[in-house]
């Protein structure tokens, strides 16, 4: 499947020669605008996997509409522009960007920054994953620890009845053991 490419670039003609080299190497161009604020909507709309977006366009500028759509990892984000300034370079780190191209650029540059960004956005993607499957690990680990005091203080169980309890009804009861924790901690539940 191809990866589908929002454009934002205020310059016509460079954004119609962007969006011919990059289905000419085998990319969907699913949006385009010359307007950051547009882009933003546009990506909401299209939920594509990269964007391209340039530094200075009219109603709002490409780092800004970058920061928006870095922060919910909505897409990965190239920036394309004609500065080379290194504060705009910090900037863009900082808002999100993957990958920065200064105009102008070769087909190749293109092509290496849009496979950069959308590599490290693969990346960031199976942290995220990693990052909240350990946090609801934990989270099941503490109820399930709250639960087994509970039922050790109430109950007079040891350590290791209480666990097996814990277990052996969320076996019974075909649920998960943090349901069943909780269910102990609501007082839902007793042996």
């Amino acid at each position: 499947m191809p990866k589908r490419v929002v454009i934002a670039e205020d310059e016509a003609i460079i954004r119609l020669d962007l969006r011919e080299m990059l289905e000419e190497e085998g990319y969907e161009v699913v949006a385009e605008t010359g307007r950051g604020d547009e882009a933003v909507a546009l990506v909401r709309e299209h939920a594509p996997d990269l964007c391209i977006f340039d530094i200075k366009m009219p109603g709002t500028d490409g780092l800004t509409a970058a920061r928006e759509v870095s922060a919910d990892r909505q897409a990965a984000v190239v920036i394309l522009t004609a500065f080379s300034q290194r504060h705009l370079i910090e900037e863009a780190r900082d808002a999100g960007v993957l990958s920065y191209l200064v105009k102008p650029f070769q087909r190749e540059e293109l092509v290496s920054a849009i496979e950069v960004a959308l590599g490290r956005f693969e990346e960031m993607r199976q942290l995220d994953a990693t990052v909240k499957e350990l946090e609801g690990q934990l989270e099941t680990r503490k109820a399930v620890d709250r639960a087994k005091g509970i039922l050790m203080d109430q109950s007079n169980m040891s350590e290791n009845d209480a666990f097996g309890f814990v277990q052996k009804t969320a076996m019974a009861e075909r649920s998960t053991m943090r349901a069943i924790a909780d269910r102990i901690i609501t007082g839902g539940l007793r042996p």
